[in-house]
């Protein structure tokens, strides 16, 4: 069985079909699901969704694509619904994205370091998006020693990898993993403990070969696992065991 440790149910790809696709997760070897928000908004559809199902799990917080929404409001939105809701296990999706840069850096950065300071206070682990923004993250991530989690959709170099490793962190792999010209993911998968590696989906994005251009969801996962058994001499069932222990150990499940 296996743990989906990033999955966007609640995202409006799923609405056509949304109860059908959860209902059958466990028949295709899921076991676990953590469905992080993005906003608040998406914060309170991923805590229904987790009051609706048993093996799904939630996170608050906002993206940095949202970086602008984030308040004394918002977090104290974000405090209520971790206190009224026991499935909810960490603050994310957070971080940075200097990619695009729709939202100005100084934003961006405020608003992680206030969502860090939010999963400090509560004694969760964070779910980060980094993204083009490694020195920066690195940076915050040194500012607050005793708030650990994961970095989703890793990106960076096998270097960052093994410091946030040294931290306590942990590192999620996406259907990149799968990806032909994917040196970087498989180079630091390749050498980094076996304990911390979580795997996801990032669902309904970044959908594994032979998927690729297709709305991604966690019954793919597979995929994954099966690259990552591939490039650690494993079989498909240890790495079943091994990252769904990891999740469950990241998100105190």
């Amino acid at each position: 069985m296996l743990f989906d440790t990033h999955a966007h149910m609640d995202d409006r790809a799923f609405d056509c079909d949304r109860e059908e696709l959860l209902s059958s997760l466990p028949g295709q070897g899921l076991a676990l699901v953590m469905n992080p928000g993005c906003s608040l908004a998406s914060s309170r559809n991923a805590a229904a969704l987790a009051e609706k199902y048993a093996y799904i799990y939630a996170a608050v917080g906002s993206h940095p694509d949202a970086a602008d929404e984030v308040n004394e409001e918002v977090l104290e939105a974000y405090r209520t619904l971790c206190a009224s809701n026991p499935k909810i296990k960490a603050i994310g999706e957070i971080g940075l994205d200097y990619h695009y840069e729709d939202i100005p850096r100084d934003i961006q950065l405020k608003a992680f370091r206030a969502q860090m300071e939010l999963a400090r206070e509560l004694d969760l682990p964070v779910i980060v998006h980094e993204r083009e923004a490694h020195e920066d993250g690195m940076n915050v991530v040194r500012d607050f020693p005793g708030v650990t989690g994961v970095f989703h959709c890793y990106s960076g170099s096998a270097e960052m990898a093994r410091q946030l490793v040294d931290r306590g962190w942990y590192i999620g792999f996406t259907g990149v993993l799968t990806f032909k010209n994917a040196r970087k993911a498989v180079e630091v998968a390749s050498s980094i403990p076996l304990d911390r590696i979580v795997l996801e989906t990032d669902c309904p994005y970044m959908a594994p070969e032979p998927f690729r251009g297709k709305r991604n969801d966690p019954g793919k996962l597979y995929r994954m696992a099966e690259k990552l058994a591939q490039l650690r001499g494993l079989t498909v069932e240890e790495v079943h065991h091994i990252t769904t222990e990891n999740g469950k150990r990241l998100y105190r499940v």
